[in-house]
């Protein structure tokens, strides 16, 4: 099982002085030439998300709050805020800043959530595009994970299992990456058995 190790940021600049992860498990039929990485932060009020890739073609067909970015160029990160909880959230974006939020903990049973007023949807993303890929910046605020956890509380020490991903199931091959591997059956990203553990630093 994979491991990674958040630490404190202020902000998103100082959150991409932080160490990387790479986004590198590659599985079948996925081509090259694609290079996907996250950092993933905290603050005194949200975990903080910086994900990144490389790739010559980048697909962006859906935007808003109804469309299904993973048919597009997309990364997602998905984690459990508490063990041995199997819930999840799943937070897909491409580079359009359409959100996919949803919590569950399998797809036999995942929840979609979009809020009444999209001014105050939880994920709020920020996109840069840049020739050869794309970047995301968004905050996860631990007011919205309390609402759903209601006794998750960050410190030094604590432990959440969490993945991270890069794919696109309508590019020409699709493709697929993650961060802690996929393995047996059935082949899916909402696999919670399969996520790495991701160890609050200072």
């Amino acid at each position: 099982m994979k491991h990674y190790e958040i630490h404190k940021a202020a902000s998103f600049e100082e959150l991409k002085k932080l160490p990387s992860l790479e986004i590198d498990y590659k599985y079948p039929g996925s081509p090259d030439g694609i290079t996907a990485h996250a950092q993933i932060g905290y603050s005194d009020t949200a975990i903080l998300v910086h994900l990144f890739v490389e790739e010559s073609v980048t697909r962006a067909e859906e935007f808003g709050p109804f469309g299904t970015p993973c048919e597009d160029s997309c990364m997602e990160f998905f984690f459990c805020p508490m063990t041995p909880d199997n819930r999840y959230f799943n937070i897909e974006c491409n580079s359009n800043g359409s959100v996919y939020l949803g919590m569950g903990t399998g797809l036999h049973n995942l929840m979609r959530m979009i809020p009444d007023n999209l001014d105050n949807h939880p994920i709020q993303p920020k996109i840069n595009k840049y020739e050869g890929g794309w970047e995301i910046f968004y905050e996860v605020s631990y007011q919205f994970i309390r609402q759903f956890f209601p006794e998750f509380e960050v410190s030094v020490g604590k432990e959440i299992r969490a993945n991270c991903y890069k794919c696109s199931d309508l590019t020409e091959p699709p493709h697929y990456f993650s961060w802690s591997p996929i393995l047996g059956d059935p082949f899916t990203y909402h696999r919670p058995e399969c996520f790495g553990t991701m160890i609050f630093a200072d």
